[in-house]
């Protein structure tokens, strides 16, 4: 049986870059001592103030931000998710980037948030990411030892047709970090979540940003519940609503195998057929 150990790195970012930085390092090695060969990082894993300020702490990749996190995966030879950090982009903007490293510490792949999210949730002020933070316009996917990851962030778990392309181009593990919202994500995080898994029939490893985050008057909150799930939607390891913590799962590809044989929904698909 050949399985591939994943660790889901959560953490509380705040306003403090150096801070948050030291904090995925030490998740980071943690992920690594419990024999992680893919340790994955949240989104927002750099940066988490106000979005007035993303422009200023944003940085090039590779840049300070990714050389420090390559550094781990080159010294505890790793492969790393570094689930969403601040680009520098031009004209004051930024993108919302996922980073992988090879356990060499170089950058193979990276995603630029296609979705972003521009949202009036009752009781708290609106969210516009698109103020600050310009949409990438690709779908990625890059080969991680044995297995393809698709790459994605947070709000684009809500549009199916982007996995359903990350599938086709032969993602077996799909990876949602995310800084989910709790007023969603108590109802919405685990459903959608089991529904990218189930529907094609893929591993999803979503590494989340947990607890209170901005003006305290503002009331917001991330919702934490890190999850890996197997491609049947079944969880096979969740992290607690709080808490810095690295969770592992094993996930085992030849059990993928054999149900995209013995269910091969994927290959049932009548593309161009309208109701």
């Amino acid at each position: 049986m050949r399985t591939v150990r994943v660790a889901v790195c959560q953490m509380r970012s705040d306003d403090d870059v150096e801070r948050n930085l030291v904090l995925a390092e030490r998740l980071l090695n943690e992920a690594a001592d419990g024999g992680a060969e893919l340790a994955t990082l949240p989104e927002y894993l750099d940066f988490m103030g106000p979005a007035g300020r993303r422009a200023e702490v944003a940085s090039p990749i590779p840049g300070p931000v990714t050389d420090r996190l390559g550094t781990v995966a080159r010294e505890r030879s790793m492969w790393v998710l570094a689930g969403g950090v601040l680009e520098a982009g031009e004209g004051g903007r930024v993108h919302d980037t996922s980073v992988v490293f090879d356990p060499g510490g170089e950058v193979v792949a990276t995603y630029r948030k296609v979705h972003l999210y521009d949202v009036e949730l009752p009781d708290q002020p609106p969210i516009r990411e698109s103020d600050s933070i310009t949409a990438g316009d690709e779908i990625v996917t890059c080969r991680v030892g044995e297995v393809r990851l698709g790459l994605s962030i947070c709000y684009d778990v809500r549009f199916p047709e982007l996995y359903r392309g990350l599938m086709t181009q032969g993602a077996q593990v799909l990876c949602v970090p995310a800084q989910f919202q709790y007023t969603t994500g108590r109802d919405h995080w685990h459903t959608l979540l089991r529904a990218r898994a189930i529907e094609n029939q893929c591993f999803v490893v979503a590494p989340g940003q947990w607890g209170p985050f901005g003006d305290p008057a503002e009331g917001r909150r991330s919702y934490g519940h890190s999850l890996v799930l197997d491609p049947w939607g079944r969880t096979l390891v969740e992290a607690p609503e709080e808490g810095d913590d690295a969770s592992f799962a094993d996930l085992d590809l030849d059990a993928q195998r054999a149900l995209r044989r013995s269910f091969p929904v994927l290959q049932h698909r009548r593309l161009g057929v309208t109701c």
